[in-house]
């Protein structure tokens, strides 16, 4: 059975919804539902937050798509507790279902996945992520990163890049722990905490560096101080490599002609396929 591509902000979800409530055991305020492309999420008559996912069985892999639940596991990160799950088959498509419970955010996201304007964020914050991040680097896990629900791989790495910059040696060394969807959306304003835990797993060192430094773009001393604030990552040559993965979604053959990152990823790209030649 062939796939459909579903968006989940124009599809009716009533029925699911009412699904997770009898599962669940608690009430979702239909006032506070958020549509995102691939999920929804509710506030609960609990004091917590549902998030749900519909994902097709063909993106689920050996991973299970309890990529929320498995991330409680993790130690030294802000991010919120989750507390249930529940997945189920959809009886018609080849698709899974899965809602999961966690602890409400604890501020508003920063914003939209990409910024477009300037962020008034402290230097607590900064000195949050970075320690986030730095304490994620040192997990251990079997997952897989699955960025835009696509397992990470070399020949992933290999074929996007080389979509926009052919003949870059792309041979991946160093890979640790990634959130694989860490954007602007995806973080809170005040204190950092950082959500959205389905796509984590192993991926090259710098990718949510180089996601966050993507999301940036817009907004040149934004995307400035957060190359500043992971250097070590960005500037190791994996970190290099997911900056061009990066630049390549940015500019590849789906760019958005009036995307306000483009002149700044393609400068920045052709700085690092230099450099990487260079070494």
């Amino acid at each position: 059975m062939t796939l459909r591509s579903v968006d989940l902000r124009k599809e009716p979800v009533e029925a699911v919804l009412d699904r997770v409530e009898r599962s669940l055991g608690t009430a979702l305020d239909r006032e506070s539902v958020v549509r995102k492309r691939r999920s929804v999420g509710a506030r609960t008559g609990r004091g917590t937050w549902v998030r749900i996912e519909r994902r097709g069985l063909d993106r689920i892999g050996v991973q299970g798509g309890d990529g929320t639940a498995s991330a409680e596991a993790l130690s030294g990160i802000a991010k919120p507790a989750w507390f249930a799950g529940v997945a189920w088959r959809d009886e018609t498509e080849p698709v899974i279902w899965r809602a999961d419970e966690t602890e409400l955010l604890p501020g508003a996201p920063v914003g939209n996945a990409v910024v477009t304007k300037e962020p008034q964020l402290a230097e607590e914050w900064w000195a949050s992520l970075n320690a986030s991040l730095n304490a994620l680097a040192t997990q251990q896990t079997s997952r897989i990163a699955t960025p835009d629900t696509e397992t990470l791989t070399q020949e992933l790495v290999t074929a996007t890049i080389h979509s926009v910059f052919p003949g870059v040696d792309t041979a991946l060394g160093e890979w640790c722990p990634a959130h694989a969807d860490f954007n602007w959306a995806n973080i809170t304003m005040s204190p950092f905490c950082v959500f959205d835990w389905e796509d984590w797993g192993m991926a090259p060192r710098g990718l949510d560096a180089a996601n966050l430094w993507g999301a940036s773009l817009a907004v040149p001393t934004l995307a400035d101080r957060v190359c500043g604030e992971r250097r070590g990552d960005l500037e190791s040559r994996d970190g290099r490599l997911m900056t061009l993965f990066v630049a390549a979604k940015i500019l590849g053959p789906y760019a958005d002609p009036d995307d306000p990152r483009l002149k700044a990823a393609r400068e920045t790209a052709e700085r690092v396929v230099k450099q990487l030649q260079e070494r």
